[in-house]
């Protein structure tokens, strides 16, 4: 039976302090009753000596500290789990909001979870096909990958985080698929979109959702992305299912936890935010992975919108190091009407060679890549020389460069948010585009795939 305190000494916004505590842990949870019997849920931010510091999940309106009661459960936040959470939505506290009925555990996880260990990770080396062109052929995402998408306010990350949900799969596998998609701090528009979304294509189905809203208290933002991943390790290690994981906004979780950190006056670090925003997450990214002896995996997508769409930003910046790679929105491409707007350029899959090629992919994937990355990039010079100096100044193999990136931005890199291209489409896209140039300058590409697949002119 856990004890009940009626030692409510304070309550400023969010936070209470309660006096004259016994073996209460950090991270807690406790109930707060009050007289008409109403329950409101805190977790325990700080302890010192016989004083707990409480931040509550709900509003502190109505609570009075002499009548109010406190207990504390003596565990942290838990999540019910069992196979009936697919196609569930919940908010950011695990609780179902899509009017089904409560979930019957098959266990009880304690949310905040532990990293893999490094010793037993299983090296990622399975593609996941997500129908979009500058991800699949450029900047592929591998089976039990962390790769995040960086993207700024305005941008179309929502769309593409969509669509990448509902048409990832693992190409060539029988074994089960699934998404978990965490939203963090959106709005209601936002939320409506992703539900409505998923469930117009059916997504929801092998999906599950967790919903937190910009309204909602900040310290549910910090359960959000850890309930998501909870639920992502028992599909995965449990039930040996594939599992991709979306979160979205990170930089809405590392505000809310540059506020909680302010709230209890801990020194800040760069920018405001907490010295230890690097490892708190560290502690979520790497809960993602293969673990040798498991069938299952988690591959790891987080968004994020790069503050003033500054890539030195503290929350890109650690999360660069953290993960394996990015995906950068751009600016400019959306301008041009480009979606998605993916720059592939500074874009960067560091686990890419080894989920394609023959038996992966197609025996050409890397030679194609390479190649189209290196025209692109001379296109894109060319086309700026051809801006300050004219078209005069260039030579006629730079000026079919410049047309090469114009074609490659429009045909290969924007397809929609409804298109999904199989990888061989991708592909068949990239030497019909690689045609346009002359064989001579395919020198990154194997002369027996030159034969094969350039698609020589009339």
């Amino acid at each position: 039976m856990a004890r009940e305190y009626r030692t409510i000494e304070e309550i400023a916004g969010p936070l209470m302090m309660v006096r004259g505590v016994e073996n209460v842990k950090y991270d807690e949870i406790g109930e707060i009753e009050l007289p008409d019997g109403q329950i409101r849920l805190c977790k325990v931010l700080e302890i010192d000596g016989t004083d707990a510091l409480v931040q509550l999940f709900e509003s502190s309106i109505g609570i009075n500290i002499e009548t109010a009661k406190v207990r504390f459960l003596g565990r942290g936040q838990e999540l019910a789990v069992s196979p009936d959470i697919l196609g569930r939505v919940f908010n950011g506290m695990g609780e179902p909001i899509d009017d089904g009925p409560d979930i019957i555990p098959v266990d009880m996880r304690d949310i905040n979870g532990t990293p893999i260990n490094p010793a037993s990770r299983d090296y990622p080396n399975e593609f996941i096909q997500t129908g979009v062109s500058a991800i699949d052929g450029l900047n592929t995402l591998v089976r039990g990958q962390k790769l995040p998408i960086f993207s700024a306010s305005g941008l179309p990350h929502a769309q593409l985080a969509a669509q990448i949900a509902r048409q990832a799969q693992v190409l060539n596998s029988k074994e089960n698929f699934a998404v978990v998609f965490g939203a963090i701090g959106i709005t209601f528009e936002e939320s409506d979109f992703f539900i409505r979304d998923f469930r117009r294509t059916g997504a929801i189905d092998r999906a599950v959702m967790f919903m937190n809203l910009a309204n909602d208290p900040a310290i549910e933002r910090i359960s959000t992305p850890r309930m998501a991943l909870s639920a992502a390790e028992y599909l995965a290690f449990d039930l040996d299912m594939h599992v991709l994981v979306l979160l979205t906004d990170i930089t809405y979780y590392a505000e809310a936890l540059r506020e909680i950190s302010a709230a209890r006056k801990e020194v800040p670090g760069r920018r405001g935010y907490p010295g230890y925003l690097y490892t708190d997450l560290a502690s979520m990214y790497e809960r993602a992975g293969r673990i040798k002896g498991k069938k299952g995996s988690i591959t790891l997508v987080p968004i994020l919108t790069m503050p003033d769409e500054d890539i030195t930003h503290p929350i890109p910046d650690l999360t660069g190091y953290i993960t394996e790679g990015q995906i950068i929105l751009s600016r400019d491409l959306q301008r041009k009407g480009l979606n998605p707007p993916i720059n592939v350029l500074p874009s960067l899959s560091r686990l890419k060679d080894k989920g394609i090629g023959r038996g992966k992919t197609r025996e050409d994937h890397a030679d194609v890549m390479n190649q189209l990355f290196a025209s692109y990039s001379r296109g894109k010079d060319a086309h700026e020389l051809q801006v300050i100096l004219g078209e005069e100044a260039l030579s006629e193999v730079d000026l079919i460069h410049a047309d090469f990136s114009e074609a490659f931005e429009t045909k290969y890199v924007s397809q929609g948010f409804e298109a999904n291209r199989s990888i061989e489409e991708t592909l068949e896209l990239g030497w019909e585009l690689l045609s346009m140039l002359p064989k001579n300058e395919l020198k990154r590409v194997h002369q027996e795939y030159i034969d094969q697949y350039y698609i020589e002119k009339d």
